[in-house]
């Protein structure tokens, strides 16, 4: 209990020894750094390298840890709740498949259900793909498979790349930048499988034939996820078949069979969704609504909301690169913008690898992985909007680039890469010690936790309007529903106005009514719903006779 509640007192400094956090920074550094050098050239190196050895049981192990770690910080950071409107479309999709269809019935009173990324005409249905949704079926212990997959079948790729030892590193890198931290294992968003999706297509390309039918697999996922970012990875696939694997063609056309039936799966949900068979719902909801109010990026201050500098500043960025028509300055502008996203994918002790990386261009194959990455970030480019997840196929080839320079970095000082590895094991363990042992981040939807908290409380079936003020922002949107909507115990409404609302209420007449008021601070106002009285009849008396008016008229002379 002792030590506990010595390192429970980080935040805030108060503890039995005087200890400050920088104190027990350096203290753990120091400690490690001391480990690092007297035991990893000998019992921990030697280890480590007989687990590379065993694909089986490093696959295993690297499956297992991050799940594990996250679950550990479940003491301090709950199960994910869902916050922004990605996370509810998909989450509709996950609904819907449990009821065994892929799309729902419009509801006859869709006005009140408009919101983002979601189709109410013909069919009331998410307008993403399905890839997402088959993972969010299991709930968060879906998105939790998905990491388990990425961290593992990222030493699965990096071991046709690389020596057994490095593809071990690179999969416990992946752990750190990618496991129970990163933005993917803790919403409902999506990334880690079309990551795991990349790990299949670019791990299999090294060792056709033998694994064709996995490059197909991952192929397929990544089609079922991604259909867009799909193109280019058809197209890197090309590239590295033209250039490095000109005998595997055959091959590699046994990988398209397997692709086939994604193909026909999305076919069927886009006739089921828009009632053509080469409709996207993505496009069909472009046709409805215009381009989707994410693509706005960031919102600008607000009497509610102030913006960083930072935030301010890739604001006013943003906006002028698509404030006119595209141009080819336009373009390059923006793709030179975004450069600085990438940095999602790398751990900051990592640049340094980046540099060492440039050394191995030389070989074909490392030219290859960098003319990817270009063609990736060249064709989301296109796209106004930019997310990790677009370039998720990537991830593999990001640890890629960062093992193989370590590597090059190792050739000439093997110092040098002992001490970049330290600090990425020493950065991961500070930030999740920081998560362990910290309070709860910032992130976390604490609006509409209290909301459904204080739903749970209320007894019956529900019907709540929402209400929004004039300085709403619009990323806080409230009205997300189940796949059945009038089969929900609580269904979400726009509020309408009086006369609108009162034909939904006549349709629910045994659900309890309330209102939201969304943007009321710091929790937003639930009470129940008061329509406003009837306006009070006018009661006017007899009309009095109009008043007589005389008019006179001046003579006016006539000229001859």
């Amino acid at each position: 209990m002792f030590l506990l509640d010595l390192f429970r007192s980080l935040l805030p400094l108060h503890n039995p020894v005087g200890f400050g956090a920088a104190d027990f920074l350096e203290i753990t550094l120091a400690a490690l750094l001391i480990a690092f050098t007297l035991i990893w050239r000998s019992r921990l190196a030697r280890g480590a390298e007989r687990l590379a050895e065993r694909t089986g049981w490093s696959i295993l192990l690297l499956a297992v840890t991050p799940v594990a770690l996250r679950l550990i910080l479940l003491i301090r950071h709950p199960v994910p709740s869902p916050d922004i409107y990605d996370e509810f479309s998909h989450l509709l999709v996950a609904d819907t498949l449990r009821h065994l269809r892929l799309a729902n019935p419009a509801h006859p009173f869709h006005r009140f259900f408009e919101t983002f990324f979601v189709l109410q005409q013909p069919t009331y249905s998410s307008i993403y793909p399905l890839g997402q949704g088959l993972i969010l079926t299991l709930g968060w212990a879906g998105v939790l498979l998905s990491t388990a997959a990425l961290c593992s079948l990222c030493y699965w790729m990096l071991r046709a790349w690389t020596t057994p030892g490095l593809a071990l590193l690179g999969g416990v890198l992946a752990v750190f930048e990618f496991g129970p931290l990163n933005q993917w294992t803790n919403s409902y968003w999506g990334g880690a499988l079309p990551a795991a999706a990349g790990c299949l297509v670019f791990g299999a390309l090294p060792r056709l034939p033998r694994c064709r039918l996995l490059l197909g697999l991952g192929l397929a996922i990544h089609v079922l996820t991604r259909p867009y970012e799909s193109i280019f990875l058809f197209l890197s696939v090309l590239l590295y078949l033209a250039l490095i694997a000109r005998k595997a063609w055959r091959a590699a056309l046994v990988s398209v069979l397997v692709v086939i039936p994604a193909i026909c799966v999305t076919l069927l949900q886009n006739k089921q969704v828009t009632g053509s068979w080469t409709t996207l719902p993505y496009t069909l909801s472009q046709y409805q609504y215009g381009v989707p109010a994410a693509l706005t990026f960031q919102t600008p201050p607000t009497p509610h909301r102030e913006l960083t500098p930072q935030q301010t500043m890739d604001y006013k960025m943003q906006r002028s690169f698509f404030a006119g028509p595209e141009t080819p300055g336009t373009y390059f502008a923006r793709l030179g913008y975004r450069v600085r996203f990438y940095r999602f994918f790398f751990l900051p002790p990592l640049y340094i690898a980046l540099v060492a990386f440039a050394f191995r261009l030389r070989d074909v194959r490392f030219a290859w992985v960098a003319l990817t990455i270009v063609i990736f970030a060249c064709g989301v480019n296109l796209f106004p909007a930019w997310q990790y997840h677009y370039v998720a196929a990537e991830t593999c080839l990001f640890v890629l680039v960062a093992v193989a320079g370590l590597e090059q970095l190792g050739r000439g000082s093997p110092e040098a890469a002992r001490i970049v590895v330290f600090l990425c094991f020493a950065h991961f363990l500070f930030l999740y010690s920081m998560q362990l042992f910290g309070s709860r981040e910032d992130g976390t939807p604490e609006r509409r936790i209290a909301i459904a908290r204080q739903l749970g409380q209320t007894p019956g079936r529900l019907l709540i309007f929402v209400r929004y003020g004039p300085a709403h922002v619009f990323q806080e949107e409230w009205v997300w529903n189940a796949a059945d909507i009038d089969a929900a115990r609580v269904v979400w409404a726009r509020d309408l106005g009086p006369e609108e609302n009162d034909r939904l209420v006549r349709y629910y007449p045994d659900r309890n009514v309330w209102l939201l008021e969304a943007d009321v601070r710091p929790l937003p106002l639930l009470s129940p719903y008061q329509p406003p009285p009837p306006p009070a009849p006018v009661i006017t008396g007899p009309t009095p006779p109009a008043a007589t008016q005389t008019l006179h008229f001046e003579p006016v002379p006539i000229s001859k």
